[in-house]
C-alpha cells in the first residue's frame, strides 16, 4: 500500500529491536574462555501465549523473526504462514500496556483456528519489522523474502512440506508477491483484501489518494521531503512494476481465493487477481481460483446502510479452512465442486429498512454475463438511454483549488468510509448531480462501471471526478463507488503517454469506476455526480500543469466543461444484468 523511506523505517525498527533485546551476556563473556559453558537461549518475554520463536534465514544472510504454533500430537503437518508488517508479537511490553496483553491473547486465537484443524501456523516479521533483521522498505523485498520463508517453513522438522499463504491487506500483498516467486513448496494461499498494483491503488487514475497515502505516511513521522519524492511517482516506471500483479501474476503456479469488498480499498485487485489467474493463469493456477465479494470495507462502514450479516469478514473462518484442507491435506470436501465466483448482490439496505433482495449469488466466472447500458449525461441534467441528438451541448463550471469539494465516504482506509449520504455535499456550481427519473423497475449490475467522459478545461491540466449514486426514494444518497482521472494521464501513465491538454478542447476521458454488484430498485434513481475535487480522498490539481510534487506556481482556477451533444455523447456505462428473481 505505501512505501516508506529506509532512513524512516531503519529508525523505527533500530527503537523497535531496541525494546526487545536480548538479555546481556555480559557475565559469560568476563570469564576465561574454557570456563565459558553453553547457555540455552532465554525465551522471548513478548511471545503470544503457545508460541515458539524460531528464525528464517534469507539469501543476504538476514534473519527473519517467527512465531510457530504447533497442533497437539505428533507430527509433521502441513503449514500455513501468514508474513506481517504488523509484528508477530503485537505490542512489545504487555506489562505496561494492557491492550498489548489483548493483543496477544487475540494472536493466539488466531493460531488455535488452524492448530485445532490439524495446522502449524506461522507468523512471521517481515524484514526490519519487530523481531525481524534488516530495513523496512514497505514490499519491496517479499518477492525475494517470501520464497525464501517459504521454503524455510517446508524443511523444519514440524512440516510435511506443503505451506499455503495466508493474509488481509498488507498481508495480502506479501501473500501475492510470495506467490508471484512460485516457490516450489506453496501449495496454495488465500488473500483477503488485497490491490493488483499498488501504482494504480495510490494513484487512481493518476490521482494520489491524498489522506491515505500520504497521511498515513505522515502520520508515521515520514518526512515532508520524502513525502514529496511520493507525489512524483504518478508515472509508471520498473521499480512499481516488480511488484505488480498485473506484470508478474503470470509466475503464479497455485490456487488462491481471493476475498474483497464492495467498498474496500483494494476492491479492484481482488476481482483483476482472480480474472487473470481463472482465464490467464499458468499451469496450476488457471481454472483453480475463487473470489468472493461482499459489501464491506476496510474497517466499519459509516453513514445510514448496514448489511446485517454480510459485512463481516475474519480469517480463519471454516471457508479458508475448508480451501486449505483440499489443496493441502488432499480432503474431497467438495469446495472445487463449487462455483468459482460468490458475490452479495447489494440493494436497499437503509438501517432500519433493510431489503430482501440484498442476497449471495453465484457465478461460473467474472464478471456474470452482462451487457453494457449507456446512461447519457443531458443538459438538465438528467440520465437517459436515449442518445443526445443536439448539435452542442455542454454544462461549465470554475473548479477552484481553494474550494475543493469535501469527501463523504468512499473506500477509504484511513476515516470514514463506504455507502455515505451525498448530501451532506450542498449544492453547488462544481458539483453537477446528474439523475434518471424514479426507477419503474429494478436494474441490477453485476461487473465493471466506468464513465466515457468529453471533458474541456481552459489550462494544460485538470481532475474529472465520477460517482456512482444510487439515490432513494426518500432521498438518501448512497455512494456506490467513486474515481478520479487526471487528464494528462488520460491516454495511460507511460512516460511517452502523458499528454497535456489542449485548452477548451474537448477530448474523451475514460474513468474506470472498477467493479460492483448492485440492484436500484423500483422507485430508486441511479445517479452521477461530476466534479473535479474531492478532498482529502484525492490530492487537489492546481491546474497549472506542472509536474506531479512541483509547487513553484500559484494553483489557479480552472474553467472544466462537460460536454454532452450528438458528437460528444458523455455516458455513465452501467453492466446490467437480469438474474430471475430481479425480474420479479
Amino acid at each position: 500500500m505505501i512505501r516508506i523511506s529506509r532512513l524512516a523505517a531503519a529508525t523505527a525498527v533500530a527503537l523497535a529491536l531496541g525494546a526487545g533485546a536480548a538479555p546481556a551476556m555480559s557475565q559469560t563473556a568476563a570469564r576465561p574462555a574454557a570456563a565459558a559453558r553453553p547457555q540455552a537461549k532465554p525465551r522471548w518475554p513478548g511471545l503470544p501465549p503457545g508460541a515458539v520463536e524460531a528464525y528464517a534465514t534469507m539469501r543476504d544472510g538476514t534473519k527473519l523473526a517467527a512465531n510457530v504454533f504447533k497442533p497437539e500430537g505428533k507430527g509433521p503437518w502441513p503449514v500455513i504462514m501468514t508474513r506481517t508488517p504488523y509484528l508477530k508479537d503485537g505490542r512489545i511490553d504487555p506489562e505496561k500496556d494492557p491492550k498489548g496483553a489483548r493483543m496477544k491473547e487475540a494472536l493466539a486465537k488466531q493460531a488455535k483456528h488452524y492448530t485445532d484443524a490439524g495446522y502449524v501456523y506461522v507468523l512471521q516479521d517481515v524484514r526490519g519489522k519487530g523481531r525481524s533483521g534488516g530495513f523496512y522498505a514497505a514490499f519491496e523485498n517479499d518477492v525475494e523474502d517470501g520464497y525464501d520463508s517459504v521454503e524455510w517453513a517446508a524443511r523444519q522438522p514440524w512440516s510435511n512440506g506443503k505451506v499455503g499463504l495466508t493474509g488481509g491487506s498488507a498481508m495480502g500483498i506479501t501473500s501475492n508477491e510470495a506467490a508471484m516467486a512460485a516457490p516450489p513448496h506453496l501449495v496454495a494461499a488465500y488473500v483477503v483484501v488485497a490491490p493488483q498494483d499498488l501504482l494504480k491503488n495510490s494513484y487512481m487514475g493518476g490521482v494520489l489518494k491524498e489522506k491515505d497515502v500520504i497521511g498515513w505516511q505522515r502520520d508515521q513521522g515520514i518526512a515532508e521531503d520524502v513525502l514529496d519524492q511520493g507525489r512524483r511517482r504518478v508515472a509508471n516506471d520498473i521499480f512499481w512494476q516488480r511488484g505488480a500483479m498485473s506484470a508478474n501474476a503470470r509466475f503464479i503456479r497455485i490456487p488462491i481465493y481471493n476475498v474483497g469488498g464492495w467498498y474496500d480499498i483494494f476492491n479492484r485487485g481482488d476481482v483483476a487477481n482472480f480474472e487473470y489467474l481463472q482465464n490467464q493463469g499458468a499451469k496450476g493456477a488457471r481454472g483453480n481460483q475463487k473470489l468472493y465479494m461482499g459489501p464491506f470495507g476496510h474497517g466499519n462502514l459509516s453513514g445510514g446502510l448496514e448489511y446485517p450479516g454480510l459485512d463481516r469478514l475474519a480469517l480463519g473462518g471454516d471457508q479458508e479452512i475448508r480451501w486449505f484442507d483440499h489443496w493441502l491435506k488432499g480432503i474431497d470436501n467438495g469446495i472445487m465442486a463449487e462455483p468459482p465466483v460468490t458475490y452479495v448482490m447489494m440493494a436497499a439496505a437503509e438501517k432500519g429498512a433493510y431489503s430482501p433482495k440484498n442476497r449471495i449469488l453465484r457465478s461460473a466466472n467474472w464478471p456474470p454475463a452482462y451487457r453494457e447500458v449507456r446512461y447519457y449525461l443531458e443538459p438538465d441534467k438528467a440520465l437517459s438511454t436515449r442518445p443526445p441528438a443536439a448539435a452542442e451541448a455542454k454544462i461549465s463550471y470554475r473548479d477552484d483549488p481553494a474550494n475543493p469539494v469535501p469527501t463523504v465516504g468512499g473506500a477509504n482506509l484511513t476515516f470514514e468510509r463506504g455507502p455515505m449520504d451525498q448530501r451532506a455535499i450542498p449544492a453547488r456550481q462544481d458539483y453537477l448531480r446528474f439523475e434518471t427519473p424514479a426507477l419503474d423497475r429494478d436494474v441490477a449490475i453485476s461487473g465493471p462501471v466506468k464513465v466515457e467522459l468529453y471533458g474541456a478545461t481552459d489550462g494544460p491540466d485538470t481532475d474529472f471526478m465520477a460517482k456512482l449514486v444510487d439515490v432513494y426514494p426518500d432521498g438518501y444518497e448512497a455512494l456506490v463507488l467513486d474515481a478520479p482521472i487526471r487528464a494528462r494521464y488520460r491516454h495511460g501513465r507511460m512516460p511517452d503517454e502523458v499528454r497535456m491538454m489542449t485548452p477548451n478542447a474537448p477530448e474523451e476521458l475514460t474513468i474506470d469506476l472498477w467493479n460492483t454488484a448492485i440492484t436500484f430498485e423500483k422507485g430508486h434513481r441511479i445517479a452521477l455526480h461530476v466534479t473535479s475535487t474531492n478532498s482529502p480522498r484525492f490530492e487537489v490539481n492546481p491546474n497549472t500543469g506542472e509536474a506531479p510534487g512541483e509547487h513553484r506556481l500559484p494553483p489557479r482556477v480552472a474553467v472544466n466543461s462537460v460536454y454532452m451533444d450528438a458528437s460528444h455523447p458523455s455516458a455513465l456505462v452501467l453492466p446490467v444484468v437480469y438474474p430471475d428473481d430481479a425480474k420479479k
